[in-house]
């Protein structure tokens, strides 16, 4: 056990700390000699234990004072734990039909009890893969991103209580840190953690890192990430941090969580689904080229932004008389003026929320941790072809981003390119 009074579970010391938290034990029963342990982490950062009881279940995730995919090598603060727990409840709070409900949080020992999220969810990634429509995921996603970035924002709090949340979550600064590296500085450069297709994408690998105008573009985009606090984001909302069954969705995984951009959270999501949609000519099999599947991708791509902006645009109206300072109803005290704001505002998101979305295309393909969507391509050269015309279709949007009016236009783009 370190000084704080930190010690990483295994199994054994697991059931003990779980006899000793009431919480927990009034969710598994009392046979705590007939629990069901397993141990699910996906590597990269954290423990993560489904435990089962004679009465139910809860999952079990505690951070490590490192990154565990990489090692010591790469110190990584367990506070994490903390500002995922405070997001899970304050998202929870906001969005409880779509986040996981959080039933214990040890600060100590970083670690959060949460609901068993059972199957037959799975990891959206992985359905993803296996080409498995989920008709409500557009619909959910879209009410998980418009209640949480809305109601975390200044156009429904006060400048005051707006500064107090910020003040919260500042304190995220290792895992912000961590995203400003492999985001926005690592693939336009030489680092020793970027990785790609070898041989077939060194030449593609380079010229992310020759081209001047992406540089400048993912600079701006930098800049914002770091310095606009402008709702509570999950900081990392890619397709394996959501879990899905045809008519349930829950959003999972929010360490990264802080008062950032919201367009980096909307970008994220719209962004994988943009690669899930290149790889799918390397999942296709004899037979099956995945015509409709690919349809389906783009219409949830479409869906998913048209839904925001049509639920975010009515909290506002909704609440524009409310106490949010953004656009205070004395200023803005007409309804042609109220419109032409809140045009400008969705205008500015929606090309954000394209820049972030390219950017992490682009460190999954020259970064480091990449996707499983290419990565499960066994042929090198197949997964290759994948993941250029991904990296090709994410430049161009990241670079010329402002050209988009709307999204029926960025899929336009995506079916072109992939002509």
């Amino acid at each position: 056990m370190s000084s704080d009074g930190f010690r990483p579970l295994d199994e054994k010391l697991l059931v003990e700390y779980l006899k000793g938290t009431p919480s927990l034990a009034a969710k598994l029963g009392s046979q705590f000699d007939k629990l069901e342990i397993k141990e699910v982490g996906d590597g990269n950062l954290n423990f993560v234990y489904i435990v089962i009881g004679s009465s139910g279940a809860v999952v079990i995730k505690q951070a490590l004072p490192y990154i565990r995919c990489i090692g010591e090598s790469w110190p990584m603060t367990k506070e994490r734990a903390y500002f995922e727990a405070t997001t899970l409840q304050d998202h929870g709070r906001l969005c409880p039909a779509h986040v996981p409900e959080v039933y214990h949080f040890d600060r100590e020992m970083c670690l959060i009890g949460m609901r068993y999220i059972e199957p037959p969810h799975i990891i959206l990634r992985k359905g993803l893969i296996a080409g498995i429509e989920y008709p409500l995921l557009a619909e959910h996603i879209s009410e998980y991103l418009a209640r949480t970035l809305f109601y975390t924002s200044l156009l429904y709090l006060t400048t005051t209580n707006h500064k107090s949340a910020v003040a919260k979550y500042c304190g995220n600064v290792e895992l912000c840190r961590l995203t400003e590296q492999v985001v926005f500085s690592d693939p336009y450069k030489v680092s020793e953690y970027n990785r790609w297709t070898t041989p077939y994408l060194d030449a593609d690998a380079e010229a992310v890192r020759e081209d001047s105008i992406l540089k400048v573009e993912v600079a701006q985009l930098k800049s914002k990430f770091c310095e606009r606090a402008q709702a509570l984001i999950h900081g990392d909302l890619h397709t394996g941090s959501v879990m899905v069954t045809t008519d349930s969705t829950q959003v999972i995984d929010p360490e990264f969580a802080f008062y950032g951009p919201m367009g980096f959270d909307i970008g994220a999501f719209i962004g994988n689904l943009i690669l899930a949609y290149f790889a799918q000519d390397g999942h296709a099999e004899k037979g099956t080229d995945r015509k409709l599947y690919k349809e389906w991708i783009l219409k949830t791509i479409s869906d998913t932004w048209n839904l925001f902006y049509r639920k975010f645009t009515a909290l506002w109206d909704k609440n524009k008389d409310g106490p949010g300072e953004a656009y205070l109803p004395a200023i803005y005290n007409n309804p042609e003026l109220q419109l032409l704001v809140q045009q400008k505002y969705m205008e500015d998101l929606f090309h954000d929320s394209l820049g972030f979305g390219a950017a992490k295309m682009i460190r999954r393909i020259v970064g480091v941790a990449h996707v499983e969507d290419f990565e499960s391509i066994k042929e090198a050269s197949k997964r290759a072809d994948c993941e250029r015309k991904a990296l090709n279709f994410a430049k161009t949007l990241l670079k010329e981003r402002k050209k988009f009016h709307n999204i029926s236009e960025v899929v336009a783009a995506i079916e072109h390119l992939d002509k």
